[in-house]
Formats: structure tokens, C-alpha cells, sequence
């Protein structure tokens, strides 16, 4: 087992807190997001990370290892695991309500850095058994639409007005949620109605991969209705709706008042290094699988986690991804940092080259 597989293992520390701060519960149900959201920021203030990359043979036995896979494919049963370890918890009667929201909290912290964080690498691959787990793990969060809009909407349009994920320069995190949620949710019927027209198929058929998305979260919530109760299903949806609002946190962040260049014929430039925010802070990345060097996945989205690059000319994050997600929820301090960084990075010859 290799130096750079080795620390990617710390990915387990997260499922492992949610465990703790579910089976400890009362004050120490919080720790799951104490860690994600207190510990990890304050680390990344000391530890910036580095900008190295692999060499072309690290790079070739990475990308044939197929430790990385095995250590990925391992979320999804954690993932599962941990929700019905969820549901059988919070459904006690004798906890008290700030107890059921910390537990909430915790499967909240699952959803986010395992049920979407790895179903979006998952998601990027090419075997009907890795999508097929991509899509396990988005239907314990209830954004199963993710699949569709993300990899046909939104690597296709990211950088624009055109992608309801890019944040706009001046919009808030909060206005961002409404519209993202909304229209990405849109978006995915939009796209699958083009492909199963294309396809001549039917939209109303077991063929719209929506429909039947749209189906499988019903029947989730039905079949937690009936095996518990109504307060269990709505901490169900408060922990699965956490878990979405940290991936729309992160969407907000990445793209946050980039844009691409429009073209002659109506066309975008290819996306390049310069349209993602960057960030090689050395926790967040492996916390969040490498997701934070984001600039390489939007120019090469087939690139697996473990080989993402950094490049220089890309505008890189003051911190991690905990630590910016923190900041975006206050805008007053956001638009005051990330302004600042974006007009320092327009004056370089690489983001002056920006729309």
C-alpha cells in the first residue's frame, strides 16, 4: 500500500464520528459537526497544504491501484449502515428534542461528506456498477436529481448564468440555495426529456430516469412512515435536507463569481483551470476526496480523485472548503474576502482573462 493511498483513510474519520455522536448521543451527538465545522477549519489555519502534484509514474500506478476504488466503493455500505443506525436511534422516545437534533445533525454530516460527496465520484464514472452506487448513496440524501444535472447540466454549462450551481457575483448563499435547488431540480427533467425524446421514448415511462428517481425517494420516505413514524421520517428529512444544503454550500463556493468567456456563435470557451476556485488545504481535500482541487476536475472531469492536480494559474481559496463554507454563510464578511480575492486575482494575466 502506497504513501499517497495511505492518507486518503483518514475519509473514515468522519463516518466514524457520525457513529460515535449517534451511538453516545445526548451533548456528545454534536461532535460530528463540531469536527467538521470547528475542528477541521481552525487545523486548516495552520496548514495550507501543498501544491505538489504526482509524477507521470506516481500517476499511472495511482490510477491503476485499485486500492483507491475499493477504499471509495466502501462508503456505500457505511453510508447505508449508518442511516438505519440513524432511524433506529432518533426513534427513541425518551430523548429528549436538542438530543434528536444533534443525531440529526450527525447523519446531516454523512449525507454531506459521504451520500453526496462520494456519490459525485462515483458518479463521474463509466461502469453501470460504480453509477449504480452513485445513485444508492444520493437516494439516502433525496437528491437523486444530482446525477443527471450535474454531470450532463452541469460540467456542461458551469461558469455561466446558464448553470443554476454557479453562484453570481453579489448573490448570497441563502439566494443561491432557492435558486439552485429549485432550478438544478428543473434542469434534470429538462435534460432527461431531451434524451428520452432523442431516444424516441416516452417522458411519462419507466424510461424518464427521473420518474423512476422520483419514485424511489417516495418509497424511502413511505417505508420510514411505516416502519417508525411521522418524527422519525421529519428528522429523517432534516438530516437528508442538511446533507444537500452543505453540497449546494459547496456549489456556491467553487464557482463563486467566475465566469466564462461567451463566443462568436453564441458558444462558451472551453472551461479551463480559471473557472474554478481552488483549494489545496491539506484536510479539507482529503475530507472531501480531493473534490477541493476542483479547477483540474472541471477541465478533465474523467480524472479520478486521487490523481486531481493543482495548477498555478487557477484562483486559489484563502482556506479550506469548511472554513469558506463557514464564511459564506455570514455575506457581509464573504463579499468582503472573496471580493478582495477576485479583484487581486483579475489583475493577474490569468484572471484578466476572465468574462
Amino acid at each position: 500500500m502506497n504513501k499517497h493511498l495511505l492518507k486518503y483513510f483518514f475519509v473514515y474519520v468522519t463516518p466514524i464520528l457520525v457513529f460515535v455522536s449517534i451511538y453516545l448521543g445526548g451533548i456528545y451527538s454534536y461532535i460530528a459537526i463540531i469536527y467538521v465545522f470547528g475542528l477541521i477549519p481552525f487545523l486548516e489555519l495552520f496548514f495550507s497544504g501543498t501544491t505538489q502534484n504526482m509524477n507521470e509514474i506516481e500517476e499511472s500506478l495511482a490510477i491503476h491501484d485499485r486500492w483507491y476504488d475499493l477504499l471509495l466503493y466502501s462508503l456505500v455500505p457505511v453510508q447505508v449502515a449508518l442511516l438505519i443506525y440513524f432511524l433506529y436511534s432518533v426513534d427513541d422516545d425518551s430523548l429528549l428534542l436538542w438530543e434528536k437534533i444533534g443525531l440529526m445533525t450527525a447523519y446531516g454530516m454523512s449525507c454531506g461528506a459521504l451520500g453526496i460527496n462520494a456519490a459525485h465520484e462515483l458518479g463521474h464514472r463509466i461502469s453501470w456498477y460504480e453509477q449504480m452506487m452513485s445513485k444508492i448513496l444520493l437516494a439516502t440524501t433525496q437528491y437523486m436529481h444530482f446525477f443527471i444535472e450535474h454531470n450532463r447540466g452541469h460540467h456542461k454549462n458551469v461558469s455561466t448564468d446558464e448553470d443554476p450551481a454557479s453562484a453570481r457575483y453579489g448573490e448570497t448563499v441563502y439566494g443561491f440555495f432557492i435558486r439552485s435547488i429549485r432550478d438544478s431540480w428543473l434542469s434534470a427533467w429538462h435534460l432527461e426529456g431531451k434524451r428520452l425524446a432523442a431516444n424516441k421514448q416516452g417522458f411519462w415511462s419507466l424510461h424518464n430516469e427521473m420518474l423512476r428517481f422520483q419514485i424511489i425517494q417516495l418509497l424511502i420516505l413511505a417505508v420510514i412512515f411505516l416502519i417508525f413514524d411521522w418524527q422519525v421520517l421529519l428528522f429523517y428529512l432534516g438530516g437528508a435536507t442538511i446533507g444537500f444544503l452543505l453540497l449546494e454550500t459547496v456549489n456556491y463556493i467553487e464557482h463563486y463569481g467566475l465566469r466564462r468567456k461567451q463566443i462568436a456563435d453564441g458558444r462558451y470557451e472551453r472551461t479551463l483551470p480559471i473557472h474554478s476556485w481552488n483549494s489545496n488545504h491539506s484536510l479539507g481535500r482529503i475530507l472531501l476526496l480531493e473534490v477541493t482541487r476542483h479547477s483540474d476536475h472541471h477541465y478533465l472531469a474523467n480524472r479520478k480523485y486521487q490523481i486531481l492536480r493543482h495548477f498555478d494559474e487557477s484562483p486559489q481559496m484563502p482556506t479550506g472548503y469548511p472554513g469558506m463554507m463557514l464564511l459564506s454563510l455570514i455575506p457581509p464578511l464573504w463579499f468582503r474576502v472573496m471580493h478582495k480575492q477576485i479583484e487581486k486575482y483579475r489583475a493577474t494575466s490569468e484572471g484578466g482573462a476572465l468574462a
